[in-house]
């Protein structure tokens, strides 16, 4: 969320990269520059941090040059249920250093945001063109959507299939890590990376006033305050390809700490 944000991914993400080692590396941008989507040269520069692909949202087109840039840059993702004649793409297959492919779907919710194609059978239609364990080594969908019900309705529908169901969108970090029945790691919002004295990003005196107001006010800005970056670790079984953890992650900022074990 805004340059507090970037700021915090570039700080923290080096110690996430020495400790934990991740495989793959995930990063949602849709609030990166300004609040509203991403510039090119913001995303050039989260990619240089080693980051293996990045995931849009409902403000992927915020920033207009993007549109070029999308279409010739394919780690960052639009979410995968807009039009087919829409530029970008909406899942990406990773190789990883040490030979192990991940295939990241990006897909955005109906409940309370965009009128756009079912994103259920858009990822059921990506998803059935593999096979975890087998033809690919791990999938990873990041679901972006409001209404934590659909989150975990996408959760359970493709609990099995896929090694994890991660949401984004609401910037809040929920307490509901876990593994379901299947074997699909599940957290209903991953959070914000952005200053948490805020109202969700957003500097508070503006919101506030306009909850207490009803009228229009200010335009929103992103808080400039210390950030927590917010995200979680995914641990899968080499043999099948499901999760064996998800554990969250938070670092910097007013948010207590929490940094799983290498």
């Amino acid at each position: 969320m805004g340059r507090t944000g970037r700021e915090a991914l570039e700080t923290h993400l080096p110690r996430i990269k020495s400790e934990l080692k991740p495989d793959i590396i995930v990063v949602n941008v849709d609030n990166a520059s300004h609040g509203r989507g991403i510039t090119e040269q913001h995303a050039n520069d989260i990619l240089a941090l080693g980051v293996d692909c990045m995931t849009g949202g409902d403000h992927i087109w915020d920033q207009r040059q993007i549109i070029p840039y999308i279409a010739r840059e394919e780690r960052l993702l639009r979410p995968d249920n807009f039009p087919v004649s829409t530029p970008g793409n909406g899942s990406l297959l990773v190789r990883a250093e040490n030979g192990r492919t991940c295939l990241i779907i990006h897909a955005l919710g109906r409940v309370f945001t965009k009128a756009l194609d079912d994103p259920f059978a858009a990822v059921k239609k990506i998803v059935d063109k593999y096979a975890i364990g087998k033809t690919v080594d791990s999938i990873i969908v990041d679901f972006h959507a409001e209404a934590t019900s659909e989150k975990m309705a996408m959760g359970h529908f493709l609990d099995g299939r896929v090694s994890a169901v991660v949401g984004s969108h609401t910037h809040i970090p929920t307490a509901d890590c876990h593994v379901m029945v299947g074997g699909t790691a599940f957290q209903a919002d991953a959070g914000m990376t952005g200053d948490y004295d805020s109202v969700i990003g957003v500097r508070k005196d503006i919101p506030v006033q306009k909850f207490v107001k009803q009228m229009p006010g200010e335009r929103m800005v992103p808080s400039n305050g210390p950030a927590t970056l917010c995200g979680c670790l995914i641990t899968t079984n080499d043999a099948n390809g499901l999760a064996r953890s998800i554990e969250p992650i938070r670092l910097g900022g007013v948010l207590p700490e929490t940094m799983p074990s290498a």
